[in-house]
């Protein structure tokens, strides 16, 4: 009667590492089944992302040098009005002087 319990006790014990194996197995293949389906969903989506931000970038980098074009042309007639303002007050003053 003690080895039939062995012998039971041993198949039960090595059933359960298989169901434990088998286990294993089916998670890891259920892990990279999951993980092959997102890549190939998710890949052309993160492509067109990735192209979306380099049009993007190389519009930022043409609006930057759009805005540096308009402040050095702001500084220019920053300049100008300065000179005109001169102007009109030099005139100011020649009229007070004759008038």
């Amino acid at each position: 009667m003690n080895a039939y319990l062995v012998i039971l006790a041993q198949s039960v014990a090595t059933a359960a590492i298989e169901i434990i194996i088998l286990l294993l197995c089916a998670g890891v293949v259920g892990f990279l089944s999951a993980w092959f389906y997102q890549k190939a969903y998710f890949t052309p989506i993160i492509r067109k992302l990735e192209e979306e931000k380099e049009q993007l970038n190389r519009r930022i980098e043409e609006l930057n040098s759009e805005i540096s074009g308009l402040k050095s042309k702001i500084s220019g007639m920053e300049n100008l009005l300065a000179e005109k303002e001169r102007e009109i007050q030099e005139l100011k003053n020649q009229m007070k002087k004759e008038g």
